[in-house]
């Protein structure tokens, strides 16, 4: 299959939506014209696994534009748009495999049919294309030079690969820079989850209860703009720093076997399984809205849930209602898939900007580097200064820069009081 996409008639609507969103990442804008002049990633074969939206369209269409030979398969089932997969096929020449909505087999499927250009680098946001080459594509390992990792679950599964010594080759860890989590985890993340909720719901947040279970970055930002549109919101955390963190902002802590009776709406964002369990829903209210925005689907326990259930209704899109024995109803969003994506467009383009040209950016120093040691490595800071500099450029935004004296004073170790 060269590609597979749902419809490719809607090439002409994403190429649209591919080039509004072009027109809001500017920083990744200015690395392509760079790229298309330089060609810095020429010999690259690159298969990219990550949500088919507009923003990653404009990473793709960067990396062919510097030399690479790009394929791109989805992250998760439900996160790709399609509009967006049939333009980058039709008007832009990069192979995609995916379609919203696949089943578990069609969704690997697809992963193996990336994997079958037999790429010499990898771009993956939950690790699923790289655990993919490590235990049934063995055999291409060899080929395999590099690769980089979006997301924070992706990077958890990589370092327990480094610990294990089963990583095979070296990987950057994208999502841990600072112009990566602390404001695409954070400023995309609270925006774009509450995005999918009201989408889904057209809830009144206003005086609500709302529970945010992990306050990583992603968690900080979803309660400090659930807090924004007038939600009660109450954390629950197993970190005791990160709880008394969230205290010391004014949250309420509780733990979830207490929150979960009060709440109107709940979102888990931990990266871990199972935050949503049985004796969680046994006291959940009637009504309550439940929520997922960690990259997999297996924060709430749905399994469980369909267990308890006496009926399940497709109340409105994106929202099933599943009716317990006792008639309470529990309404579950994008199947608990990733909320933001499922249910709404994923984080705005304009902090994809920075994630995108780490990304861009990382491939460039990875393609300069030979006998780089099998580990997780970091983005060097050297580019993710570069990234924030113009960044602040595209603001209109100018800082300080500091003295010769000052610059002296910070590296001396003799001047005191």
């Amino acid at each position: 299959m060269p590609y597979d996409v749902t419809d490719i008639a809607l090439a002409d609507e994403g190429r649209l939506r591919i080039e509004w969103a072009d027109r809001h990442m500017p920083v990744l804008r200015d690395i392509r014209a760079r790229f298309e002049k330089e060609q810095p990633l020429t010999g690259l074969r690159v298969a990219a696994c990550l949500h088919v939206t507009t923003e990653t369209a404009n990473l793709m269409r960067a990396l062919k534009a510097g030399g690479a030979t790009v394929v791109l398969c989805a992250s998760n089932p439900l996160s790709t748009q399609d509009d967006t997969a049939a333009g980058l096929v039709r008007h832009y020449g990069i192979d995609v495999f995916a379609r919203r909505g696949v089943d578990n087999a069609g969704y690997y499927a697809h992963l193996e049919a990336a994997l079958d250009t037999r790429p010499n680098v990898t771009m993956d946001d939950g690790c699923d294309l790289v655990t993919l080459l490590h235990t049934k594509r063995k055999d291409q390992l060899g080929e395999i030079r590099v690769g980089t990792e979006e997301t924070t679950t992706g990077v958890i599964r990589l370092r327990q690969m480094e610990r294990e010594r089963a990583l095979a080759y070296p990987i950057i860890a994208v999502n841990d820079t600072p112009t990566k989590h602390l404001f695409d985890n954070r400023y995309g993340t609270g925006q774009s989850t509450i995005d999918g909720i009201l989408r889904a719901t057209n809830l009144l947040l206003a005086g609500t209860t709302f529970v945010v279970a992990g306050f990583g970055y992603c968690g900080k930002g979803l309660a400090m703009r659930a807090r924004g549109l007038g939600a009660k919101v109450v954390v629950t955390e197993v970190d005791p720093v990160r709880a008394l963190e969230a205290a010391m902002e004014g949250y309420r802590v509780a733990p979830m076997a207490e929150a979960a009776r009060e709440a109107d709406v709940i979102v888990s964002v931990t990266g871990d399984r199972d935050i949503l369990r049985r004796e969680h829903f046994e006291v959940m209210r009637d009504g309550v809205v439940i929520a997922n925005s960690g990259h997999f689907d297996v924060e709430i326990d749905k399994v469980a849930l369909r267990e308890l259930a006496a009926s399940v209704t497709r109340a409105r899109e994106n929202v099933d209602e599943f009716q317990l024995a006792d008639g309470r109803r529990i309404n579950l969003l994008a199947e608990g898939r990733l909320v933001n994506l499922g249910a709404a467009e994923g984080h705005p383009a304009a902090v994809m900007d920075m994630s995108f040209a780490d990304q861009a950016l990382s491939l460039e120093w990875l393609a300069g580097q030979e006998g780089l040691e099998v580990r997780v490595h970091d983005v060097p800071a050297e580019i993710d200064a570069e990234v924030a500099r113009v960044k602040l450029a595209t603001m209109g935004i100018e800082i300080d820069t500091l003295t010769d004296v000052q610059v002296e004073y910070l590296h001396s170790w003799t001047e005191g009081t």
